[in-house]
């Protein structure tokens, strides 16, 4: 496995973070759903610190990855977790084990930062994802679904 250097990303590195969400709506077939610019994303991450970036580095300094994460909360554990929203890695730098040094990065901050747990959630088409998760000890949750009320639904619940 190659080591990697794995680092919070910079202020300055914020049209990289969107380029990173965009090769990943990219690769789950859903390019058209990114509505978010630089100026959105700069304002979340680094002034209203909504949510936290790292990047992969590799040891000549070439960013192969990255992970957006932010903290949630559990009722029944009491305790806040750490939620992964993405992680990706680049095409050409799959199976090396840089989505588990990610993985293994996030795990780490989370026991650091006394959390309960580390969730996030997977496409079911993603058989090399759900490989690594497995293999990690990760269970699928698989009495819950995901909700979500976005866009116009979002806005018409909301002036009900």
């Amino acid at each position: 496995m190659n080591t990697l250097n794995i680092r919070p990303a910079r202020e300055e590195e914020t049209p990289l973070v969107l380029d990173f969400i965009k090769q990943l709506a990219e690769y789950e077939k859903c390019a058209d759903e990114v509505v978010t610019d630089e100026a959105t994303l700069h304002h979340s991450l680094f002034v209203e610190h909504s949510a936290e970036v790292v990047f992969a580095e590799e040891a000549d300094g070439l960013i192969v990855g990255f992970a957006l994460f932010f903290h949630n909360f559990s009722t029944f554990v009491g305790r806040k977790g750490l939620y992964l929203e993405d992680l990706f890695i680049v095409p050409g730098k799959r199976g090396r084990g840089y989505g588990r040094q990610l993985l293994q990065y996030l795990a780490r901050l989370a026991v650091e930062r006394h959390c309960g747990r580390l969730e996030w959630i997977c496409l079911d088409w993603n058989e090399n994802a759900l490989r690594t998760y497995r293999a990690i000890g990760a269970q699928p949750m698989s009495d819950w679904t995901v909700q979500r009320l976005d866009k116009e639904a979002l806005r018409k619940f909301a002036e009900s």
